[in-house]
């Protein structure tokens, strides 16, 4: 193989891996997530409406502002901050949500 071939080659594999990612984590997790299967955040269907597992405010996953793939299945967030404090951590959110434990009655974005 000359060198022009591999440089094409590796961009070919670079465009691949960047597609990948995105589809996998950024803007196109929302596609992949199972958005489409009534899976809106692994609990129950609440007419429409579901909880951001990080700060336990009711929004409407059509409207949220930020989502994330976990585990195939989509979580929906009131806000990037929130989506961020649940990517770092999601084991520490889900949990909260099987067990509900999340907290109530406040919305806080310390």
């Amino acid at each position: 193989m000359d060198t022009e071939s591999i440089k094409s080659l590796l961009s070919i594999l670079i465009w691949g891996g960047l597609f990948f990612v995105m589809m996998r984590y950024g803007c196109g997790a929302h596609i992949m997530g199972g958005h489409g299967h009534g899976q809106h955040g692994g609990h129950g269907d609440m007419g429409g409406e579901t909880k951001d597992p990080v700060c336990g405010m009711t929004i409407d996953p059509e409207r949220s502002s930020a989502a994330s793939a976990y585990r195939g299945k989509t979580y929906h967030f009131c806000s990037t901050s929130c989506r961020d404090k649940f990517e770092l951590a999601p084991e520490k959110y889900v949990g909260a949500l099987a067990q509900g434990e999340q907290h109530q009655g406040g919305h806080h974005h310390g």
